[in-house]
């Protein structure tokens, strides 16, 4: 059955008619419920009895890699996940991995406190690019003038063309990513800011139309190049070992406390001063998306947060109206705009991807074809 007009909350988890392409049957569960039990559960199983395919990826792995000084690269942010899984790729499968962090100039001190406890709790080295700063801030900037929702477009970019290109030049084949279904099998809505992938067309429009100076050092990959060209001609490809393995936000935290002093964040993603605020602030006060949905869903799928726990968190914000209003002009400021002129940005007409070119029918039809073949399993 179809969205409508009116107003409509899935009976099971928490994602709603905000999510303009939403699906719900007759009982009123929605499609990610659904797409959960049909096609994710079966394959994922919670990670459970998974142990020969495991081992079968890590002696791949391990095989591919054994006279290179790394065997995969792992993109360390300062989250949860990425964390949780460099601590098992080193003290639990044995991997020797190449933690990699990408600085866009928005990490928290937790994230960089975090990180640092997991590197030296593991005795082992990181490698840190710094984007160009001068050109991120530009690029936010004209993202923010675009007018679309899609403000952390800027730093995911950069963060996944970095690594492609870093595993590029050191000859890694595997990229261990942190992503899962245990606390991810609920997939944002591309509505909400969810733009499916790197896509060069729209970045060059965007900053065409709104930049100041050229991105000439800023790392950009695009999607077709490292779905195709870097998976097929260089042979890296992006593994999710966290779907492997019984996997939960409260044992990650809990690990990475109990074992290294990590500080828990209050939500997913506040590692990133930036993200925290788009996440909590400008996107849903300005265009009414609350990305905690489909965050809150997820672990209402695998059955780490009721349904109820999930509907009392939604209905305030995750940060106080001080906190809220901290990072606003901390945003403002170190982008260059003044508050004043921050607000007029974020009282402006409203647009989205569509208004500027772009490769979405592309880049939707090869996530069809993987999803036919069964390569990806999570709605889109």
């Amino acid at each position: 059955m179809k969205n409508n007009s009116k107003y409509q909350i899935c009976t099971r988890c928490i994602m709603d008619t905000s999510d303009p392409t939403i699906e719900f049957d007759h009982d009123g569960v929605c499609g990610y419920c659904k797409n959960f039990d049909n096609n994710i559960l079966p394959e994922w199983k919670s990670g459970v009895g998974r142990s020969s395919e495991l081992e079968a990826l890590l002696g791949r792995i391990r095989e591919d890699g054994k006279e290179r000084e790394f065997d995969c690269i792992l993109g360390l942010s300062g989250g949860l996940d990425s964390a949780y899984l460099a601590h098992v790729a080193v003290k639990e499968f044995g991997l020797r991995p190449l933690l990699f962090h990408v600085d866009v100039g928005w990490n928290t001190r937790g994230s960089v406190s975090n990180i640092e406890k997991i590197v030296d709790g593991l005795g082992m080295h990181l490698y840190t690019e710094v984007v160009n700063w001068n050109e991120m801030k530009d690029l936010q900037r004209s993202f923010f003038r675009s007018g679309i929702p899609d403000q952390d477009y800027p730093q995911d970019i950069a963060y996944i063309s970095m690594l492609y290109k870093f595993a590029r030049q050191h000859k890694i084949k595997y990229i261990l990513n942190g992503g899962n279904f245990s606390t991810e099998c609920c997939r944002e809505p591309e509505a909400w800011g969810g733009y499916l992938g790197v896509d060069k067309w729209l970045v060059n429009s965007i900053h065409g139309k709104y930049g100041s100076i050229p991105l000439d050092t800023f790392p950009l990959v695009d999607i077709l190049r490292y779905k195709i060209l870097y998976k097929y001609m260089y042979n890296i490809t992006s593994v999710y070992p966290l779907n492997y393995i019984p996997y939960s936000r409260q044992l990650g935290e809990s690990t990475l406390a109990s074992l290294y002093g990590c500080e828990p964040f209050q939500h997913k993603h506040h590692e990133s001063v930036f993200t925290r605020f788009y996440e909590d602030y400008w996107l849903p006060k300005r265009f009414g998306f609350e990305k905690r949905r489909a965050h809150f869903s997820s672990l209402i799928m695998t059955g780490q947060m009721t349904r109820d726990e999930a509907c009392d968190r939604i209905s305030r914000p995750e940060l106080s109206e001080e906190q809220h209003n901290s990072d606003f002009e901390y945003v403002a400021e170190k982008l260059d705009f003044s508050v004043e002129e921050f607000r007029q940005i974020f009282e402006a007409e409203r647009h989205t991807y569509r208004d500027f070119r772009n490769k979405r029918d592309l880049i939707i039809a090869g996530a069809r074809l993987l999803r036919m073949i069964g390569l990806e399993k999570r709605l889109f």
